[in-house]
C-alpha cells in the first residue's frame, strides 16, 4: 500500500528537524553558544537558511529544542539503566545514580550551562527525573531497602542535588559521592534504649 502524502510530509519534517538538531549538537560540542548562528546551523544541517527559519524562528529556539532533546536522551538513558540492571531495587537505584553522576560529571559548566538551564523546558525535565527517581525510591522503601521516614520525592531531590556536585569533581570522587548519597538512603537503625 502506498504511503499517504501526510505521512511522507511528516517523515520529511521529522528528518529535517533531526538534521537541524544534530547540526546544533555538533556546533555546541566544546564551543561557546554565542558562536552558534542560524547560518552555521543551516550550513551544517545541509539545508538553506529559509528552510531553517520555517522550523525555528531564532537561535534560542533551536538551542532550546536541541537541549530538550538532549535532556530527554539522558532521562531515557537512566530509565534504560533501571530497566536493564539485574538485582534488587537498591542495586538498580545505585546504578541509576552512578549513571546520573556520569551525566552530571560530563555536563558543561559555566555560562553555557546557566543559559541553557534557565529555560522553561528544563523544569519539565527535572519534574520527570524527580518523579522517576521518587518511584524507584518508593519501591525500595516498600521493600525495606530505602528509608521510609522521608518522602520519596524529598529523597529524590536529595539525590539529584548531591550528585549535581559531580560536575566539579574527578570521576573517582564522583563515584565516591554516589556511595555517600546511597548511604544517606539507608533505613535508620534503632539502637536499644533510644
Amino acid at each position: 500500500m502506498p504511503k499517504l502524502w501526510n505521512e511522507t510530509i511528516e517523515e520529511h519534517r521529522g528528518a529535517v528537524r533531526s538534521a537541524i538538531l544534530d547540526a546544533v549538537a555538533g556546533l555546541v560540542s566544546g564551543r561557546d553558544l554565542s558562536s552558534v548562528t542560524m547560518s552555521r546551523i543551516a550550513q551544517d544541517a545541509g539545508i538553506g537558511r529559509a528552510t531553517l527559519y520555517k522550523y525555528f524562528p531564532d537561535v534560542d529556539t533551536v538551542l532550546d529544542a536541541w537541549h530538550e532533546r538532549h535532556l530527554n536522551t539522558h532521562l531515557e538513558q537512566l530509565v534504560h539503566t533501571s530497566e536493564n540492571t539485574r538485582g534488587d531495587t537498591w542495586h538498580r537505584l545505585e546504578e541509576v545514580l552512578r549513571a546520573y553522576a556520569v551525566i552530571a560529571h560530563s555536563g558543561h559548566g559555566g555560562e553555557q550551562a546557566i543559559r541553557l538551564h534557565s529555560r522553561p523546558h528544563v523544569g519539565d525535565a527535572e519534574r520527570h527525573l524527580n518523579a522517576f527517581l521518587a518511584a524507584l525510591l518508593a519501591e525500595g522503601s516498600e521493600e525495606g531497602a530505602i528509608r521510609n521516614d522521608i518522602a520519596p520525592e524529598v529523597l529524590a531531590g536529595y539525590c539529584l542535588h548531591a550528585l549535581g556536585a559531580a560536575a566539579g569533581l574527578t570521576q573517582d570522587a564522583a563515584r565516591r559521592l554516589v556511595g555517600i548519597t546511597m548511604a544517606g538512603l539507608r533505613p535508620e537503625t534503632r539502637h536499644p534504649g533510644t
